[in-house]
C-alpha cells in the first residue's frame, strides 16, 4: 500500500494546483472566486502547499504536552467555595480558577484540598501586598503548583484605574515580587477578544502588554537596585524560570483561533529572548463572550465546545469552560456540571489528549500563524514607537482601535452577514427570558471617575436581546 501510494503517484506542485483550478473555474477570476479576506486583512487561499513555504515549519516554542481541564470559582463564601472546588476535581477537574472581589479565609478554602495533584489560579480583583504575601507562605509549605496571576495593566485597561496608583501599584509588585514566588505575572488578554479586537489586535495587545512587565522586571535600575539588596530577579531561579500567564478568550473563527495561540507563543518568545527571559509562557483558554447569547441559550454549548476545541488544537495549557446559562444565571450546579462535562468528552471520549500538537505542520494553520504574528508584530512596533502600551492606553489609542473593530463586527452582524443561530438568525419568536434573569446581562454603566477611559466587553446580541426583553 505505501509503495502503491508514495511511489506510483508524482508530486504536485503548488503551480500545478492553481493550473488546474483556473481551468476548472472556466473563466471566473480565481482570487474573486476563491479567495477571501478575513477581518484582520489576510487573504485566505482555497488551498495551503509545501511549495509556500521557504523552510520547514518550525515547532512551536513552550507548546505542552497535554491540557489540564479547569473550573472557574467565584470565593463569596469561604465554605461553599471549598465545596464546589473538591466536588468538581472529584469530578473530573485538574485545575480550578479562584476569583475574589476581597480577601478571604485562606486555610478554609483550602480545607482538604488536594494541593498536591490539582493545579491553582488566582484572579484576583485586589491587590494587597499583605494577603499576596500570606497566599505564597501558605503554598509555599505544600507540594502546590499556583499561579498568582497578578496584572496591575490589566485592572487598568479594564476599569481605567489602578488598584491604587501607578507608583503604589508598581511598589506593592516589586515588594511580591521579592518573596522569590513562581508565575506571579499575568497578561489578561482575554479583555480585548471580549471588546471587540480583532485577532491581529489582541496579539499585538497581549505582546505589548507584556512588554510593559518584561522591561520592567528587567530594567537596568531595578536589576541594580534588587542586587544591591542581594534579591536579584536574575538570581532567582523562581522569577527567571517562571512563566507569564496569557489569560485569552477564543472566538468561533476555528482555525484562525488555533493560529492565535500559536503565534502567541511564537511572538512571545521572540520577545522574551531580547531579555534574557523565560521563553515559555502559560496559556490559559477559555470562549468568548462576545458571541454568546440569551435566547436559544443552548446554543451557546454549541459555540463553546468549537471553541474549547480551538484552544487544545492552538495549544493552551489550561482550559476553563464557560457555562452555557452564565450570562444570566447565577454560578449552579448544572451549569458547571455541563460545561465540565464538555471539557470531559472532548479529552476522554473524542480523544483530544491522545496526540499533542496536531496542528504542527499543517499547511493552512501553518500559514495562517506566520501571517498571525507579521501582522501583529508590525502593529506592536508601531505602540512602541507611539510610547508603549500604557502611554497608548493613556492616549486612547488602543480604546479606539478596539472601538473601531467592534464596531466594524458589530456591523456586520447587524446586517445580518454574521449569523448568530437562534438571535438574528432563525429566531425563536416564542422565547421568553425576562423571568429567568438572575444576573444583568448587558453592559453596566458605573459612573465613576477614571484616569483612563476602560475597555468595555460588549456582546454582539445585546441591542436585539433589550428589544425582545422589552417586548415580552
Amino acid at each position: 500500500m505505501s509503495k502503491f501510494l508514495f511511489e506510483d503517484f508524482d508530486e504536485v506542485s503548488a503551480k500545478q494546483w492553481r493550473q488546474q483550478i483556473q481551468y476548472d473555474l472556466k473563466g471566473a477570476d480565481y482570487n474573486e472566486t476563491l479567495v477571501w479576506q478575513s477581518p484582520e486583512g489576510i487573504n485566505v487561499k482555497p488551498f495551503y502547499h509545501q511549495d509556500d513555504f521557504k523552510e520547514d515549519c518550525q515547532p512551536i516554542p513552550g507548546q505542552p504536552q497535554s491540557w489540564k481541564i479547569a473550573q472557574s470559582i467565584f470565593i463569596d463564601d469561604e465554605k461553599i467555595a471549598n465545596h464546589i472546588a473538591i466536588d468538581a476535581l472529584k469530578r473530573g477537574a485538574e485545575a480550578i480558577v479562584f476569583s475574589a472581589d476581597e480577601e478571604f479565609d485562606v486555610k478554609e478554602v483550602f480545607t482538604d484540598f488536594p494541593l498536591e495533584s490539582a493545579t491553582i489560579y488566582f484572579q484576583l480583583n485586589f491587590l494587597s501586598e499583605r494577603f499576596y504575601k500570606k497566599l505564597i507562605k501558605f503554598f509555599s509549605e505544600k507540594q502546590a503548583t499556583v499561579f498568582y496571576n497578578i496584572d496591575i495593566i490589566g485592572n487598568l485597561a479594564r476599569t481605567g484605574n489602578w488598584f491604587q496608583n501607578l507608583k503604589q501599584d508598581h511598589e506593592i509588585l516589586d515588594a511580591i515580587l521579592q518573596q522569590k514566588p513562581e508565575n506571579i505575572l499575568s497578561v489578561d488578554a482575554a479583555i480585548y477578544q471580549n471588546a471587540g479586537a480583532n485577532i491581529v489586535q489582541q496579539l499585538a495587545y497581549a505582546l505589548a502588554h507584556a512588554n510593559e512587565y518584561l522591561n520592567h522586571l528587567y530594567h537596568p535600575e531595578l536589576v541594580e537596585r534588587l542586587r544591591q539588596k542581594e534579591q536579584s530577579l536574575f538570581s532567582s531561579s523562581a522569577v527567571e524560570g517562571s512563566s507569564l500567564t496569557f489569560t485569552l478568550s477564543t472566538g468561533p473563527n476555528y482555525f484562525f483561533e488555533i493560529a492565535k495561540i500559536r503565534a502567541l507563543r511564537k511572538l512571545y518568545a521572540t520577545l522574551a529572548k531580547e531579555y534574557g527571559a523565560n521563553e515559555t509562557c502559560h496559556i490559559l483558554a477559555m470562549p468568548s463572550k462576545r458571541n454568546k447569547t440569551l435566547y436559544d441559550y443552548n446554543v451557546n454549548m454549541l459555540r463553546s465546545t468549537t471553541e474549547c476545541m480551538s484552544a487544545i488544537l492552538g495549544g493552551a495549557d489550561i482550559v476553563c469552560n464557560l457555562p452555557y446559562d452564565a450570562l444570566y444565571h447565577k454560578s449552579n450546579e448544572f451549569g458547571e456540571r455541563i460545561a465540565r462535562n464538555q471539557l470531559l468528552i472532548l479529552k476522554h471520549e473524542s480523544y483530544f489528549d491522545t496526540v499533542s500538537n496536531p496542528a504542527d505542520g499543517t499547511y493552512y494553520i501553518e500559514g495562517l500563524t506566520n501571517e498571525l504574528a507579521e501582522k501583529a508584530l508590525e502593529i506592536f512596533k508601531e505602540i512602541e514607537k507611539g510610547g508603549g502600551f500604557l502611554q497608548q492606553l493613556k492616549e486612547g489609542t488602543i480604546q479606539k482601535k478596539i472601538k473601531e473593530s467592534a464596531e466594524k463586527e458589530q456591523q456586520l452582524f447587524d446586517s445580518g452577514q454574521l449569523k448568530l443561530l437562534g438571535t438574528n438568525y432563525h429566531p425563536n419568536k416564542n422565547d421568553r427570558m425576562k423571568d429567568d434573569l438572575e444576573l444583568f446581562p448587558f453592559v453596566k454603566q458605573n459612573p465613576i471617575k477614571t484616569l483612563i477611559a476602560p475597555i468595555i466587553e460588549k456582546r454582539l446580541a445585546e441591542i436585539v436581546e433589550q428589544d425582545r426583553l422589552g417586548n415580552e
